[in-house]
């Protein structure tokens, strides 16, 4: 996509329709088909001819690895499971998970080191929504579109959710990568606790699907601490990678109506000839109420009306070192993907007495400076699959027996249930069957709610050099190592650089 390519021109609104969100919660995704790494519009292997797998059954013998996460790994005797008895993968195939790191930086790296080492294994990767493009850009992972069944390759065309679907595709519109699921965040909390505090079932019910605001939440949430005497209120991700900037500083941004390049129709260009809007007011009240959760009072800036609630070390965490404090029972609250869901809903950590709730808001969109931004906002995130083009014929040939299971619909509905992995398929979330499904199902309501108010990250060909420069200014200030409103005038210069020079 050439970098003065002109804007989608598209409300949030429009885009949750497009993803088919606004009735279901299956969506995730960044839109756009930017290179994102700043390559501009080659696209790689976008243009270059593969020679199709062969699709003969085999009884040879043979192991796909796939690189995924530990959550993958401790779940792979019933992923295995489901995709041999739903999906009706040949027994002769097995497939072994290897748990990389779960700060997706790290995968990426380590994906880049395999393919430019032009290893052959593993053969298939699993890698982020927002930075699947810049490997299509090098040329690195295998056109589906040229490699791949029709059959399969149609199925990911028409059935899956759009804006998803994109984050995978080359300029010209081939595929590089399966969606795999869907992911966006909710806020967990412990009901028990709460009750201790004088909160009821009704409190409960309500909160499901009606999100409260970030006052009133931290006023819940010291209140619960002081009551039950629990260490620490609120967990989230404040580290300075890309977590923050994709994902927990939208979230606190957007609902307090902030905004990296104010209306959401500019969020995917024209890079250069769009407003830079990190130094309002609005984003910098949401780093000082950031600030204020973490230091209270004490802070210089902080906010009044909002409790000291956050561990001084969230600006360490990322996504496992900020759950585990919550799932090991010294925290209230936590705010984290669905697949953490699974892991404390579990009988063996809080069962039904895990509480979901949407993100709270400061700012409702009426309220909020931009049309389409403001109130409860959820990031949204999501993972593909993608195929190593120098893994050897015997086992692409089982790759392809592996995307065919996975396009089982009840092999999707297990992997739901198993961890908390959505759907990437509209029509197959927030149904009677859904609901049914062990532990997640008690928590459909407020994913559907997450969906609506979810918010993608602007992928642009420059987001790679931005995201850096508002991780580290957001955690500098987070760090009290400047202050807020410093901060995001040294992240204002930066973004409107990097913008001019793109």
């Amino acid at each position: 996509m050439p970098k003065d390519s002109t804007s989608n021109g598209v409300s949030r609104r429009q885009y949750l329709a497009a993803t088919g969100a606004l009735g279901a919660v299956g969506l995730a995704g960044c839109a756009g088909g930017d290179n994102g790494d700043g390559s501009g519009d080659s696209g790689g292997d976008g243009g270059s001819t593969e020679t199709p797998i062969s699709t003969a059954t085999s009884d040879e013998e043979v192991t796909i690895q796939i690189a995924a996460d530990s959550n993958f790994a401790n779940a792979a005797d019933e992923i295995s499971q489901t995709l041999h008895e739903d999906g009706g993968l040949p027994d002769n195939i097995s497939i072994e998970f290897l748990a990389g790191s779960f700060t997706t930086g790290d995968r990426r790296s380590q994906y880049q080191q395999i393919l430019s080492a032009g290893q052959g294994r593993p053969t298939v990767m699993m890698m982020d929504n927002g930075w699947t493009i810049p490997f299509i850009a090098r040329g690195q992972i295998a056109n589906l579109s040229q490699v791949l069944p029709s059959s399969i390759t149609d199925t990911v065309m028409n059935d899956y959710l759009e804006n998803m679907v994109a984050t995978a595709q080359g300029p010209d519109g081939d595929l590089f990568g399966i969606p795999l699921f869907a992911d966006f965040p909710t806020i967990q909390y412990r009901k028990d606790l709460m009750r201790e505090a004088g909160y009821s079932d009704s409190d409960f019910d309500t909160w499901a699907t009606e999100p409260m605001t970030w006052q009133e939440f931290s006023q819940v949430v010291r209140e619960t601490m002081e009551a039950t005497d629990t260490q620490m209120g609120f967990t989230w991700q404040g580290s300075a990678y890309e977590g923050l900037s994709c994902c927990d500083f939208i979230e606190f941004m957007g609902s307090h109506g902030g905004s990296y390049f104010g209306e959401f129709e500019n969020y995917f260009g024209p890079i250069g000839d769009r407003p830079v809007t990190v130094d309002q007011e609005n984003v910098i009240n949401a780093v000082r109420m950031m600030r204020t959760f973490i230091y209270g009072q004490d802070d210089d800036e902080a906010l009044e009306g909002y409790a000291d609630i956050s561990p001084d070390a969230v600006v360490q965490y990322t996504e496992e070192p900020s759950r585990e404090p919550f799932t090991n029972g010294n925290a209230v609250a936590h705010r984290n993907w669905p697949y953490s869901i699974n892991i404390n809903g579990a009988e063996d950590a809080f069962g039904e007495d895990l509480g979901v709730m949407p993100i709270p808001y400061a700012v409702s969109q009426e309220d909020s400076p931009y049309e389409s931004i403001g109130g409860s906002t959820s990031a949204l995130g999501g993972w593909h699959l993608t195929l190593n083009p120098n893994a050897n014929d015997a086992r692409k040939q089982a790759a392809v027996q592996l995307f065919r299971a996975l396009q089982t619909d009840e092999v999707r509905l297990r992997m739901f249930e198993i961890g908390g992995w959505t759907p990437p398929i509209a029509d197959l979330i927030n149904t009677e069957r859904t609901r049914q499904l062990e532990l997640i199902g008690r928590y459909v309501d407020t994913l559907q709610v997450a969906g609506q108010a979810a918010l993608p990250r602007p992928v642009t060909p420059v987001w790679p050099q931005q995201s850096t420069q508002i991780a580290t200014e957001v955690n500098a200030a987070l760090r009290q190592e400047k202050s807020s409103s410093e901060a995001m005038a040294d992240l204002q210069a930066s973004l409107e650089s990097i913008e001019s020079q793109a």
